[in-house]
């Protein structure tokens, strides 16, 4: 199928800082049409084929991103669908992802995926959540005459969730806050390598929905902040607590932690310099970092690349998405880079 245009999907509002993340990591892509929550790009014609994967996690703001098809009108879903259907003729998708570019406008994506799955003549029952490598149909319902229709196939974890947001709405009842959804997200999303019996410290902890979802997956806690935390998690077996500010902790207290993680409502640079005090304290030997860096003004998102770098220079490789269970705000995961030794030299003569 062509891919002279791209459609991304993004959280409404993120729109021009996608824009700007796409100008700055692929020179072929050239913003073109844009309604709030999605932008496409064009592509020369002569481009290099894209790799939608690797794009859609260099995009950071991106929720999902495939290959636009264009947009089908028509009276009622049925017209809709069939064109739709016409427009994407010799992909032969197994699934199909449907959501409304504005949960404003009232519009059902339950009724065109129905249309859509009965034209393509797929089973109804056919559960969302896509099968990993699987060829996806893309439909957002912009209006009730009017979808954008594009494909992909499901070669990483977002992808594989309609229109790239996290399938589990809201977090269990038994969850504290709305953290413990937010790092599930991050973990379904990056794939973090947590083992059960490893140890984990978050900085600004309480009321403790991250900490309660690390300690579900077997691992010791250790929550670091001033103000309590909810009793679930204070009183739960594994789990420890520093009372105090993060910047009043000796960093030596931190030896031995494989995980740090921070979701501070604090200033990104803050947050950053938090995290760097103790991933180059000596002694300090983290597997890995899961940060939340809050975006006080969109036009801050232009300094995402120099918080990046900074967990480079300590040693770690960063990846960064916007989650769609948060705010305004980007996650990044950050696992420390193996050590390359050089081989020893043979002795001279040998």
């Amino acid at each position: 199928m062509p891919d002279a245009f791209l459609l991304a999907a993004c959280q409404g509002g993120a729109e021009g800082p996608l824009k700007a993340r796409a100008l700055a990591v692929d020179p072929d892509l050239r913003p073109a049409a844009w309604r709030r929550s999605i932008v496409t790009f064009r592509r020369p014609p002569a481009a290099r084929p894209v790799d939608l994967a690797r794009l859609a996690e260099r995009l950071v703001f991106a929720r999902t991103l495939a290959h636009s098809l264009g947009q089908v009108t028509g009276g009622d879903a049925r017209a809709l669908a069939s064109a739709a259907t016409a427009l994407a003729a010799g992909l032969a998708p197994t699934s199909v992802h449907v959501w409304c570019r504005d949960p404003r406008a009232g519009l059902d994506p339950e009724e065109a995926r129905a249309a859509l799955l009965d034209s393509l003549g797929l089973a109804a029952d056919l559960e969302p959540l896509a099968a990993p490598g699987s060829v996806v149909l893309d439909c957002v319902v912009d209006a009730a005459d009017r979808w954008w229709v594009g494909w992909h196939r499901a070669d990483w974890p977002a992808g594989r969730w309609p229109g790239g947001v996290y399938p589990l709405a809201a977090a269990p009842t038994t969850a504290v806050s709305r953290a413990w959804l937010k790092l599930d997200e991050a973990l379904a999303a990056f794939g973090v390598p947590l083992v059960a019996g490893q140890r984990a410290a978050e900085l600004g902890a309480a009321p403790g929905g991250a900490c309660q979802r690390l300690l579900e997956a077997g691992l010791e806690v250790i929550g670091v902040d001033p103000a309590a935390l909810d009793e679930k998690v204070a009183t739960a077996a594994g789990f420890s607590h520093w009372r105090m500010r993060a910047r009043d902790v000796p960093v030596r207290r931190f030896r031995g932690v494989d995980w740090l993680l921070a979701d501070m409502n604090i200033d990104p640079r803050s947050t950053v310099a938090a995290l760097g005090r103790i991933a180059t304290a000596r002694g300090v030997r983290l597997r890995g970092i899961v940060a939340t860096l809050k975006i006080p003004d969109w036009s801050r998102a232009a300094e995402l690349n120099a918080w990046l770098a900074a967990f480079r220079e300590w040693g770690f490789s960063p990846r960064a998405r916007q989650l769609s269970t948060a705010g305004r705000e980007v996650c990044v995961v950050a696992l420390r880079r193996p050590v390359t030794r050089r081989p020893a030299r043979s002795p001279r003569g040998a």
